[in-house]
């Protein structure tokens, strides 16, 4: 008998009370978890909750018949179904299979032919979710090499972290120095998780103000839905945990383990489901022993820990990184991609990067600036203090400059959701799209 987590189910669909139950003792006693429902037009609500294996139907029924239920499934999504009748005759059967069901069964039935037929078709049905799984599977890696980019093996087993997590719920917190991609990561496990359609609300511990944190946060009844429900059903990125006053982690600790909270002038409290991904640029359990972190609320972030590595510590991704972003900056500012010199390679490499791949990002964007007036090197760019070399000599130029590096960073910001760019540059929807055709912008090449 197989074990409760991976036993094969089956939805049975029957209007006859002692032959549901007799299906659903027979089922049971051969291992299977097991629903039943006396009407075929209930099957639609209930199937993408219960998701079963198989369906076994029988034909004849008030309402809506078995056939009738099976022209309404999805070949391509719904499981397979069986069809039983005790007034089968060959051409009902044929007309049934020839519409999609797995097999046809008369009543009265044999429950050995009867169980083998359903588990056939349950691992079937079985085998083909999981290769569509495991072409999802492939799919998102290939996404995820074009985020997180690299060939180390620290960058690679991060990646491999990432895929293996973003399937869960457990918590997660993100451990390494300012630059190193802790955003990309959490973004990164929703995107590939099962919340992925539902919203990415990410929260600057550092800057969240005491005072306004319940109004902002819960939201009052009747003026203003706060930022955590209209979250709700998404995941939670609390950045730098660490540096949260300590007020608001008593709140947030209550939050995360009562999973509700009560709006402002509200006594009726909001259930709320988010995944939380926290992040640190410090060691956090340093913050615990140093009484600037709460230690029940690092049990309640650290279920799953990533360290992400500083740039230094993965050298051979140097020239890689900063080769994509020079990629990414010459379309934005319409100039040749700069070719990078033997000087130009002695300098990345020598270079600590402290500012990790934030700081590599910043320093390809100056190169291309540079460029821009024909001049410029990798050691000039990557001195941050310098004066801007590339000054428009007219001011239209200045302002289509400008235009492109708003407009360029909106779309990477809003992971090329125009709607969102839009509303975030105060232009409508029409402006923005004859601003990118103007201005040349390639939405792909900058995501």
């Amino acid at each position: 008998m197989t074990s409760a987590d991976t036993a094969l189910s089956v939805l049975i669909v029957d209007d006859d009370k002692s032959m549901r139950a007799s299906l659903v003792d027979l089922l049971e006693a051969a291992g299977w978890r097991t629903e039943a429902l006396p009407r075929a037009t209930q099957v639609a609500d209930l199937l993408p909750r219960l998701q079963p294996d198989v369906i076994l139907s029988d034909v004849r029924m008030p309402g809506m018949s078995g056939l009738e239920l099976l022209a309404t499934l999805d070949r391509g999504s719904a499981p397979p179904m069986v069809l039983i009748s005790a007034h089968g005759d060959i051409p009902m059967a044929v007309e049934a299979i020839q519409n999609g069901a797995y097999s046809f069964v008369e009543k009265p039935y044999d429950p050995r032919r009867l169980l083998s037929i359903l588990r056939h078709a349950a691992e079937q049905h079985r085998m083909a979710k999981g290769t569509e799984r495991l072409k999802e599977r492939l799919a998102r890696l290939s996404g995820l090499d074009r985020v997180l980019l690299g060939r180390t093996p620290e960058i690679a087993a991060i990646r491999a972290d990432v895929l293996d997590f973003a399937d869960t719920d457990a918590s997660v917190l993100l451990q390494g120095e300012t630059g190193t991609g802790k955003e990309v990561v959490a973004r990164a496990l929703h995107d590939l998780g099962p919340r992925a359609d539902a919203p990415f609300l990410a929260l600057n511990c550092a800057a969240i103000a005491e005072a306004s944190f319940e109004t902002e946060m819960f939201g009052v009844k009747g003026e203003a839905t706060g930022k955590l429900v209209a979250a709700n059903g998404g995941t939670l990125f609390l950045d730098e945990i660490a540096a949260c006053p300590p007020a608001i982690q008593a709140k947030l600790l209550r939050v995360i383990e009562e999973k509700e909270l009560t709006p402002l002038g509200s006594t009726t409290p909001v259930k709320l489901d988010l995944r939380i991904v926290a992040a640190s640029n410090e060691e956090a359990e340093q913050a615990v022993r140093e009484g600037r972190l709460r230690q029940d609320l690092l049990f309640r972030l650290n279920t799953v820990v990533l360290s992400l590595p500083p740039l230094r510590a993965r050298r051979d991704d140097i020239s890689l990184l900063f080769t994509h972003f020079l990629g990414q900056y010459a379309q934005v500012y319409e100039v040749a991609l700069p070719d990078l010199s033997h000087d130009d390679m002695a300098a990345l490499l020598a270079h600590d990067w402290p500012g990790n791949v934030r700081e590599l990002r910043n320093a390809a964007e100056r190169r291309v600036l540079a460029a821009r007036r024909g001049g410029g090197s990798v050691a000039d760019a990557i001195r941050a203090d310098q004066a801007p070399e590339d000054v428009p000599d007219t001011l239209r130029e200045a302002v289509a400059v400008f235009e492109r590096e708003l407009i360029g960073k909106a779309i990477r910001a809003h992971e090329g959701r125009m709607d969102a760019v839009a509303e975030a540059l105060g232009i409508g929807r029409r402006t923005l799209n004859e601003k990118i055709v103007k201005l040349g912008l390639d939405k792909d090449a900058l995501l």
